[in-house]
Protein backbone atom coordinates (compact mmCIF):
# COMPACT_ATOMS: atom_id res chain seq x y z
CA UNK A 1 0.00 0.00 0.00
CA UNK A 2 1.32 3.43 -0.92
CA UNK A 3 2.26 5.72 1.94
CA UNK A 4 2.68 9.49 1.99
CA UNK A 5 4.75 11.87 4.05
CA UNK A 6 2.86 14.73 5.68
CA UNK A 7 3.92 17.08 2.88
CA UNK A 8 2.79 14.67 0.15
CA UNK A 9 -0.44 14.00 1.98
CA UNK A 10 -1.09 17.71 2.49
CA UNK A 11 -0.65 18.23 -1.25
CA UNK A 12 -2.85 15.25 -2.11
CA UNK A 13 -5.66 16.37 0.23
CA UNK A 14 -5.22 20.10 -0.39
CA UNK A 15 -4.98 20.61 3.36
CA UNK A 16 -2.07 22.19 5.17
CA UNK A 17 0.32 20.21 7.33
CA UNK A 18 -0.95 22.37 10.19
CA UNK A 19 -4.53 21.19 9.52
CA UNK A 20 -3.41 17.57 9.37
CA UNK A 21 -1.65 17.94 12.72
CA UNK A 22 -4.77 19.60 14.13
CA UNK A 23 -6.89 16.68 12.89
CA UNK A 24 -4.47 14.34 14.64
CA UNK A 25 -4.64 16.39 17.85
CA UNK A 26 -8.45 16.26 17.71
CA UNK A 27 -8.34 12.47 17.19
CA UNK A 28 -9.80 12.71 13.71
CA UNK A 29 -6.70 11.23 12.09
CA UNK A 30 -4.23 8.70 13.43
CA UNK A 31 -1.36 8.44 10.97
CA UNK A 32 1.14 5.64 11.34
CA UNK A 33 4.65 6.47 12.52
CA UNK A 34 7.89 5.27 11.02
CA UNK A 35 10.71 3.96 13.21
CA UNK A 36 12.16 7.48 13.37
CA UNK A 37 8.79 8.93 14.46
CA UNK A 38 7.76 10.53 11.17
CA UNK A 39 4.10 10.47 10.28
CA UNK A 40 3.01 8.60 7.20
CA UNK A 41 -0.43 8.37 5.69
CA UNK A 42 -2.10 5.67 3.61
CA UNK A 43 -4.81 5.43 0.97
CA UNK A 44 -7.22 4.57 3.79
CA UNK A 45 -6.32 7.87 5.46
CA UNK A 46 -6.88 9.62 2.14
CA UNK A 47 -10.41 8.22 1.86
CA UNK A 48 -11.10 9.13 5.47
CA UNK A 49 -9.95 12.74 4.99
CA UNK A 50 -12.17 13.05 1.93
CA UNK A 51 -15.09 11.81 4.02
CA UNK A 52 -14.28 14.25 6.84
CA UNK A 53 -14.29 17.06 4.28
CA UNK A 54 -17.66 15.92 2.97
CA UNK A 55 -19.09 15.94 6.48
CA UNK A 56 -17.69 19.43 7.07
CA UNK A 57 -19.06 20.66 3.72
CA UNK A 58 -22.50 19.43 4.74
CA UNK A 59 -22.20 21.40 7.99
CA UNK A 60 -21.80 18.50 10.38
CA UNK A 61 -20.55 20.02 13.64
CA UNK A 62 -16.99 19.13 14.65
CA UNK A 63 -18.32 17.51 17.81
CA UNK A 64 -20.32 15.01 15.73
CA UNK A 65 -17.43 14.40 13.33
CA UNK A 66 -15.27 13.61 16.37
CA UNK A 67 -17.97 11.29 17.69
CA UNK A 68 -18.11 9.52 14.33
CA UNK A 69 -14.29 9.27 14.27
CA UNK A 70 -14.29 7.71 17.74
CA UNK A 71 -16.90 5.17 16.68
CA UNK A 72 -14.92 4.40 13.53
CA UNK A 73 -11.82 3.81 15.60
CA UNK A 74 -13.73 1.34 17.79
CA UNK A 75 -14.36 -0.89 14.79
CA UNK A 76 -17.12 -3.00 13.32
CA UNK A 77 -19.15 -3.21 16.52
CA UNK A 78 -20.14 0.45 16.01
CA UNK A 79 -21.66 0.11 12.53
CA UNK A 80 -25.20 0.66 13.84
CA UNK A 81 -24.24 3.79 15.79
CA UNK A 82 -22.34 5.22 12.83
CA UNK A 83 -25.28 4.54 10.53
CA UNK A 84 -27.60 6.28 13.02
CA UNK A 85 -25.35 9.32 13.26
CA UNK A 86 -25.18 9.59 9.46
CA UNK A 87 -28.93 9.04 9.11
CA UNK A 88 -29.61 11.92 11.51
CA UNK A 89 -27.15 14.13 9.64
CA UNK A 90 -28.80 13.15 6.35
CA UNK A 91 -32.09 14.50 7.66
CA UNK A 92 -30.38 17.77 8.55
CA UNK A 93 -28.89 17.98 5.05
CA UNK A 94 -32.31 17.31 3.49
CA UNK A 95 -33.83 20.13 5.55
CA UNK A 96 -31.03 22.49 4.50
CA UNK A 97 -31.53 21.49 0.88
CA UNK A 98 -35.22 22.32 1.14
CA UNK A 99 -34.39 25.72 2.61
CA UNK A 100 -31.97 26.43 -0.26
CA UNK A 101 -34.54 25.27 -2.81
CA UNK A 102 -37.04 27.70 -1.28
CA UNK A 103 -34.47 30.50 -1.51
CA UNK A 104 -33.77 29.60 -5.13
CA UNK A 105 -37.48 29.68 -5.97
CA UNK A 106 -37.78 33.08 -4.32
CA UNK A 107 -34.86 34.40 -6.35
CA UNK A 108 -36.27 32.92 -9.56
CA UNK A 109 -39.61 34.58 -8.88
CA UNK A 110 -38.00 37.96 -8.24
CA UNK A 111 -35.84 37.67 -11.39
CA UNK A 112 -38.93 36.76 -13.42
CA UNK A 113 -40.78 39.76 -12.00
CA UNK A 114 -37.93 42.07 -13.02
CA UNK A 115 -37.74 40.54 -16.49
CA UNK A 116 -41.46 41.15 -16.96
CA UNK A 117 -41.14 44.70 -15.65
CA UNK A 118 -38.27 45.36 -18.10
CA UNK A 119 -40.34 44.06 -21.04
CA UNK A 120 -43.32 46.15 -19.96
CA UNK A 121 -41.10 49.21 -19.53
CA UNK A 122 -39.58 48.79 -23.02
CA UNK A 123 -43.01 48.34 -24.63
CA UNK A 124 -44.42 51.48 -23.05
CA UNK A 125 -41.45 53.69 -23.82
Amino acid sequence: MKSYSIGEFAEKTQLTAYTLRYYEKENLLAPERSSNGRRYYTEVDLGWVHFIRRLKETAMPLKQIKQYALLRKQGETTFAERAQLLTEHREFVKMQLQIWQDHLLSLDTKIHDYQQAIKHYKLNK
